[in-house]
């Protein structure tokens, strides 16, 4: 029986892999991407992935490699030092990261708690969330560049990372993630609150500090309340997570009313979400198949019984309405396999 990627995705949709192929260790991942006769759909989690209802011709690789090594001198770690650098394998899953992080005392990442997905991808995305973006911590990516065949390690100033960008991202199908490794901070409070709902959620200032496992609470709070904490029994949460990044435009581009940040001269990021409702795409828009979800309108949502097609649908209609109407046009943030807005 073939493999269904709607197994493999927490949208729930997607048709067949053609090859499917598990990849334990290191050794078994680069061996899966180096030996494949076309082209390789490197699967994490999941999470930011939109495949089509045709399914990858190709080889699918599941990634399921494991480990976590740190340069600190025990499990609580020595705030003295002021720093650990912690070395991760793609095939860990994300928010165990953030978790362990927590635990141990590793300052930086405790506002992207609840990201589903594994390690390997958060480079590539540049994942980020309530202030933090893994940017601020990566210290090297550890990849299998396809194109030379070999392995290469990146510093971070050399990842390309920008809103939701990387080289990585650039070059589809290129590099494969083998290991991250993070420059973590060690303390007990969590990096300077930037972030304004957080603050409040926090009852602190922006700019000020919070335990790290209470940032990592109102977190998932904050995240759970918008269907962002994958719950099977919850179609809220079935769903790729932010569907359309938040636009970067003029400033003169920013609708009256809208929030605004600046990003760059002359330039302000706004909000998708803001756009999106204010062009009459309210939270549950949609059917009984797909609909914006009931909880915020920046995720599409499956409901049961769906298409991929019909959520592009949803996705074509949301878009078309936002540029309609502000003369902005919204760009996906999940992968598109086999398909397209």
């Amino acid at each position: 029986m073939p493999e269904l990627l709607a197994g493999h995705t927490t949208l729930r949709l997607g048709g067949p892999a053609q090859e499917w192929v598990t990849a334990g260790t290191e050794a078994e991942l680069v061996a899966a991407v180096r030996d494949a006769p076309g082209e390789v759909l490197v699967l994490g989690g999941g999470s930011n992935l939109v495949v089509a209802d045709d399914g990858v011709p190709g080889r699918v690789v599941q990634v399921a490699t494991r480990g976590v090594t740190t340069d600190a001198q025990d499990d609580a770690g020595d705030p003295s030092c002021g720093g650990v650098l912690v070395r991760v394998a793609a095939g860990e899953p994300w928010d165990d990261l953030v978790a362990l992080a927590v635990e141990r005392g590793w300052v930086g990442i405790e506002a992207l708690a609840g990201i589903p997905g594994l390690v390997g991808a958060t480079p590539i995305q540049n994942v980020g969330a309530y202030g933090q973006e893994v940017a601020q911590t990566i210290a090297a990516v550890r990849t299998w560049d396809r194109h030379e065949d070999r392995q290469r390690t990146f510093a971070a100033a050399d990842c390309g990372f920008a809103y939701r960008h990387s080289r990585f991202k650039a070059e589809p199908g290129r590099f494969v993630v083998l290991e991250v490794t993070f420059q973590l901070r060690q303390g007990t409070l969590g990096a300077p609150v930037t972030y304004a709902e957080l603050a409040r959620t926090l009852g602190v200032e922006v700019g000020e500090r919070a335990p790290l496992a209470h940032v990592r609470a109102a977190v998932l709070g904050l995240r759970r309340a918008k269907g962002m904490v994958l719950d099977a029994t919850d179609h809220d949460t079935w769903s790729a997570g932010s569907f359309f990044t938040n636009p970067v435009v003029p400033h003169e581009q920013v609708p009256d009313g809208a929030p605004a940040w600046p990003a760059g001269e002359g330039l302000a990021k706004t909000s998708a979400a803001w756009l999106i409702e204010h062009a009459g795409f309210g939270k549950g828009y949609g059917d009984a198949a797909v609909s914006l979800s009931t909880k915020h309108t920046l995720a599409l949502t499956h409901r049961g019984g769906a298409s991929t097609e019909q959520l592009l649908a949803l996705a074509r209609e949301v878009r078309d309405g936002v540029e309609a109407r502000f003369g902005i046009r919204l760009v996906n943030e999940p992968v598109l396999v086999g398909c397209r807005l």
